[in-house]
């Protein structure tokens, strides 16, 4: 995959460098002649200064006609026109030359790296669509081509690439044999392992749309998401057995296959179930054909969103989309086809399931799988199995950096992590402690079409904007109302750009004919017309609202900031909530903690309330209070504490807080401990007394 890359980057580096003066009319190496030429040798010398102006010139009009017709090609020549146009208004618009060049100088090689990657990947995606292959035929390319390699490993057990063919053509086999065919969609609930993987990649190879169900699920949120992607099957593993029955009434004309790594286990007789492990061992493992040729832009699956705020809602990810997922991190932040990648990751999510999975699939790579993450067991795991390139998301590093340093920390070959939700307060602490030669924090929602990767190691960034050309990829950062999320209009109803330095919500361009600009949305049409706004930048035109508020510096690079809805407003300020969960985690010793406003009576705004896990009641509230006070100002530091034996978290390492925020300070409602910051600047009990003084005016706060 990323051969073109490595290959452009040898050429220039190996590139034959000049000294030459064509001013001077020196030759090259030096000017320590004592030669006097004749006028023959003047004669000479010019049509030599000649002839290099001539060929560097030719080699200048050939590059940057070859840049304009790459661009031209993937992009049309409008964008082209476009290109130049706002380069030279940017230019001029900015009124100090001398800065938008000093800027353009900083970023430039940063910009043309990236694009200049993105424009190889966009060939490579083309060519699959020109050959319309899906992701089960690419596969097999990539299995014809090396069976023997590995390609998943997973406790001590090895699955070469000939393997995963088999097996999940076996899956195909037993389902077409079952009468399923392109467009049924069917719901997948199994543990992290590399046969949840074969299966779905068998189903596709039938046109089948797969939903990935979170194996965490419970009840309501189980039965919704089976039935809100209109599933004519359901498998799942036999250890989620129990959960499969409580909702068995739900699940009505659903049929059920059960899947065990013990060869032995039975279909339940009380689930009418069928035992999938033992109908695989019936049928063959080569190829069969599908009912109806599989596109490349047919649907592949449906992943569902973490659900922090409510139900999950299931994203549609087409074939094409996948190939973005997998592809477009890879190109951008240098993956290569003989790394090595270690995921612990939820495989049920975009992130474990696409962006590491799929370089497996895609580009022929190895994979190690964990079935559950395991802090102390994250870079031992990696040392083990030798891999280059390991996956964080959420609060992954917070709980690694929280074990005891061992002596073979460093002792890995890894040359990256990838990954998103590595928090900047302990950003530089977790790569020095590890010797992280990179990190590659990327920035993307699973249903979005706007995703963007931190390509050059920039300490607690997620990605940039081209501040030269800020067209060149259709992202922005609009103004939004603090409070509502809702965007800002000017005088004419269009959105407004935001400035650097300034705060707001991240979209991407709607651009449906364009598989990468194009919003998939959720099977759900409502649910996906909420995440569109419209009138941007001209009337009619739309764009992917992330919910997310970002921050660019002077340079263009992105720093998250919080989510719209979680940013409230204490004594006239805005307080995040991912900023001061940072620091509150930092002075609590690594603790899971989140930070939500909570309404107080009397008072504007909301007051910042903490919930921080304190399993062995062990935490410090003194020097919580006094580190809050070192390193918050006044109104961001949290006026009320609930110290939690235990959290919710979801699929992607983040703490549930819409019931925490709802049952907010009041202890007749939370059975746990509950403090608040006194005038006395330190944290003290919150009984029922103090409750109602605050309730009632007599404490400020």
């Amino acid at each position: 995959m990323k051969s073109d890359i490595e290959t452009i980057e040898r050429a220039a580096s190996s590139a034959p460098k000049t000294n030459g003066d064509l001013e001077s009319g020196l030759p090259a190496g030096g000017g320590n002649s004592t030669t006097q030429p004749d006028d023959n040798g003047k004669s000479a010398s010019f049509l030599k200064r000649l002839l290099k102006v001539i060929v560097v010139t030719s080699i200048g009009v050939i590059l940057l006609g070859g840049f304009f017709g790459t661009v031209w090609y993937f992009m049309g020549w409008m964008f082209v026109i476009q290109l130049i146009l706002v380069a030279l208004v940017a230019y001029l618009a900015a009124g100090r030359g001398y800065k938008w060049l000093y800027v353009a100088l900083r970023t430039a090689p940063r910009d043309l790296t990236a694009l200049s990657r993105y424009l190889i990947f966009l060939w490579s995606v083309r060519q699959l669509s020109k050959k319309d292959l899906s992701i089960g035929e690419i596969f097999r390319r990539n299995a014809t081509k090396h069976p023997n390699k590995v390609c998943f490993i997973f406790e001590d057990n090895e699955w070469t690439f000939a393997q995963v063919e088999e097996y999940s053509n076996r899956v195909a086999n037993v389902f077409k044999s079952h009468g399923f065919r392109k467009g049924d969609t069917v719901a997948l609930m199994l543990e992290n392992r590399p046969e949840f993987v074969c299966i779905w990649l068998g189903l596709c190879k039938l046109g089948i749309i797969t939903a990935l169900i979170n194996y965490n699920l419970r009840k309501t949120s189980l039965t919704h998401s089976v039935t809100v992607s209109k599933c004519q099957a359901f498998i799942y593993g036999c250890e989620l057995t129990d959960d499969v029955k409580d909702i068995a009434n739900e699940l009505a004309g659903i049929k059920l296959y059960v899947w065990s790594a013990d060869e032995t286990r039975v279909a339940n007789k009380e689930l009418n179930d069928k035992s999938l492990t033992s109908l695989l061992k019936e049928v063959s493992g080569t190829p069969t054909a599908p009912s109806e040729k599989v596109n490349f832009h047919d649907k592949l699956l449906y992943i569902y969103t973490s659900g922090t705020t409510g139900l999950p809602k299931a994203a549609v990810i087409t074939h094409a989309r996948y190939v973005f997922l997998a592809g477009a991190i890879g190109y951008q932040v240098g993956f290569k086809n003989s790394d090595r990648y270690y995921t612990p990751l939820p495989l049920y999510h975009t992130a474990g399931g696409a962006m590491a999975i799929g370089q497996a699939l895609l580009y022929g790579s190895c994979v190690v799988i964990r079935k559950k993450f395991s802090a102390s067991g994250y870079f031992s795991d990696i040392i083990k199995y030798k891999c280059t390139i390991a996956q964080y998301i959420g609060e992954m590093c917070r709980y690694i950096l929280a074990t005891p340093p061992k002596a073979q920390d460093k002792e890995h070959q890894l040359r990256m992590i990838f990954g998103n939700g590595l928090r900047p307060q302990i950003w530089k602490e977790f790569v020095d402690r590890f010797n992280i030669p990179k990190v590659a924090e990327f920035y993307g929602a699973t249903e979005g079409n706007a995703n963007i990767a931190n390509i050059d190691n920039k300490v607690g960034s997620i990605g940039f904007v081209s501040r030269i050309i800020p067209s060149i990829y259709p992202i922005s950062i609009i103004r939004i109302e603090p409070e509502t999320g809702e965007p800002l209009r000017n005088k004419d109803g269009l959105c407004i750009t935001c400035n650097p330095g300034e705060p707001g919500v991240f979209i991407g361009k709607i651009i449906p004919s364009n598989p990468a600009r194009a919003f998939l949305g959720y099977v759900n049409e409502k649910e996906s017309q909420k995440k569109i706004v419209t009138d941007v930048f001209a009337k009619g035109d739309s764009a992917f609202l992330s919910g997310d508020i970002l921050v660019m510096d002077e340079y263009g690079y992105l720093f998250f900031k919080d989510r719209t809805g979680d940013t409230f407003r204490w004594k006239g300020e805005n307080v995040s909530t991912s900023e001061v969960e940072g620091i509150v985690s930092n002075l609590a010793n690594y603790r899971d903690c989140v930070v939500y406003g909570v309404e107080v009576t009397g008072s504007e705004g909301r007051a910042g309330m903490v919930a921080i896990v304190d399993q062995n009641n062990t935490l410090d509230l003194e020097a919580l209070a006094e580190g809050a006070k070192k390193s918050l100002p006044s109104y961001a530091r949290p006026m009320f504490i609930r110290v939690l034996h235990e959290v919710e978290m979801t699929g992607t390492y983040k703490m549930k807080k819409a019931d925490l925020q709802k049952e907010a300070y009041n202890p007749q409602v939370v059975k746990d401990k509950l403090f608040y910051l006194s005038s006395k600047g330190v944290y003290e009990p919150l009984t029922e007394d103090i409750y109602s003084q605050i309730e009632t005016g007599k404490i400020r706060l």
